[in-house]
């Protein structure tokens, strides 16, 4: 059984979301003075590889805490993207059933360190989203930063239905070819709009 972890390493000096707050990790313990070490984390929660939560963007949504810890675990299906559009063609023919979690490579994560990578992401259609609720998917992941820009349709439609986003994935490619894997992503238990989250996939 092989796993791959499909996470970005938090750094304070990773790229950012324009207009997302510098984060910080302090060390504010030492062991050779204190007896122990301790660190201490200054972030917004739509940074490096995070979720999002239907109160991101809708007043009365579910937080992250909200929903049960088996929502975050369930079969993966990988879906390689070309051009700047993510349409509904890519959900066609596809065996993606209620519970699944969709996987998106665009490869842009390769250059998640570069200007480029916040300027020029390829955006899934509304028609993608629609159709990605009627088949009862449960999670979408990106290795982009956002699936859509302003006024922010996507995000609306998926987290309106309970679809939660994962942006800012990495490490796609072993996926590539994979027959039948699982996606475990587990968020921080924030009562929050959003929060870190360490993705794995599982192949089976």
């Amino acid at each position: 059984m092989k796993y791959f972890d499909l996470t970005h390493l938090f750094d304070p000096n990773m790229p950012l979301y324009p207009g997302e707050p510098r984060p910080e990790i302090n060390q504010v313990g030492f062991i050779d003075k204190d007896g122990y070490n301790d660190f201490e984390i200054k972030t917004g929660l739509h940074v490096g590889t995070h979720m999002d939560a239907p109160s991101h963007m809708l007043k009365g949504g579910k937080n992250l805490s909200d929903f049960p810890p088996e929502y975050f675990f369930g079969p993966g299906h990988l879906i390689k993207v070309k051009g700047d559009k993510i349409g509904a063609e890519l959900l066609e023919n596809k065996n993606i059933l209620k519970g699944d979690i969709i996987i998106l490579m665009t490869r842009l994560y390769k250059k998640f360190n570069s200007t480029e990578y916040y300027e020029n992401f390829p955006e899934i259609t509304p028609a993608f989203a629609e159709k990605a609720v009627k088949l009862g998917v449960k999670i979408i992941g990106l290795d982009t930063p956002s699936p859509d820009r302003e006024p922010f349709t996507v995000h609306k439609i998926l987290l309106k239905n309970d679809i939660l986003i994962i942006e800012n994935l990495t490490n796609l490619e072993p996926l590539a070819g994979q027959k039948k894997f699982e996606i475990i992503a587990l968020p921080a238990k924030f009562p929050t709009e959003a929060a870190p989250v360490r993705v794995i996939a599982r192949i089976i």
